[in-house]
């Protein structure tokens, strides 16, 4: 199991980050560091194996602590997490030792395996995809790849999170019948499996308009703030205090 540290200046991203994490299957979140406050040796000192560091509203700050996380310790992985996939701040964050970058976009249930895949290389966002206008090549749209209702549906609930038995149950159909869709959608997008088609659908905008409160950069349920510089859930799980990660009124 990796272990996880986040760094970010919004409690709001704390709340929807935990949320994403809930299963703790694939990561031991550690807790939050404030990036205006925190530095690269006590990020280093929590034993993170991976840091997300969100662009916030800071990105000159989060892109200097990428760098000096980067020649602190090059055997910790570096997630930047963007709003918008600019090609001048996506250069940035890799070319200061970011391994990969998560649009803010995609839903928080979504969050750890959008989070894993990018770790073990199967996600990539390469920056030499970037054009010099800094715009991404348009990709094809669900329209264009004739995608019906139906398994635009089922697209959206797979890029949601949804497992295969939450799907049939919501749409009243059998595990089966998703599979066979999902072989249809996996085609017609040209993919090989659910991470591609959850990529896909967060990239292109298919998820636009759908449960928009429940993405990473909109969510606001997760309850949770900043103190002192260091960061505590509030009734929450974990934080990192004087840059050790501690239990804070959860016990397990």
């Amino acid at each position: 199991m990796r272990r996880l540290a986040v760094v970010t200046d919004n409690p709001m991203m704390v709340g929807a980050i935990r949320a994403g994490m809930c299963d703790g299957r694939a990561f031991e979140l550690l807790g939050y560091l404030d990036p205006k406050r925190t530095t690269a040796i006590r990020i280093k000192d929590t034993g993170a194996d991976v840091v997300l560091v969100d662009e916030a509203s800071h990105p000159e700050r989060a892109i200097e602590l990428i760098r000096a996380i980067k020649e602190a310790s090059d055997e910790i992985a570096i997630v930047f997490l963007a709003m918008q996939m600019e090609g001048e701040m996506v250069e940035r964050a890799f070319d200061a030792g970011a391994s990969s970058v998560i649009l803010k976009a995609i839903h928080p249930g979504a969050l750890a395996t959008f989070l894993e895949e990018a770790l073990n290389g199967h996600i990539v966002h390469a920056p030499a995809a970037i054009g010099a206008s800094g715009e991404i090549p348009e990709t094809p749209s669900a329209e264009q790849l004739s995608l019906t209702p139906r398994e635009l549906g089922i697209l959206r609930l797979v890029a949601a999170g949804s497992a295969n038995s939450e799907i049939a149950q919501q749409l009243w159909i059998t595990r089966q019948t998703v599979k066979f869709h999902l072989s249809n959608i996996y085609r017609k997008l040209g993919v090989s499996n659910r991470t591609g088609a959850c990529y896909f659908a967060h990239l292109n905008g298919i998820m636009a308009g759908v449960d928009e409160d429940a993405g990473l950069a909109d969510a606001v349920g997760g309850e949770a703030a900043l103190v002192g510089g260091e960061a505590a859930l509030v009734g929450g799980e974990a934080a990192l205090v004087g840059g050790e990660a501690a239990l804070v009124g959860a016990a397990s």
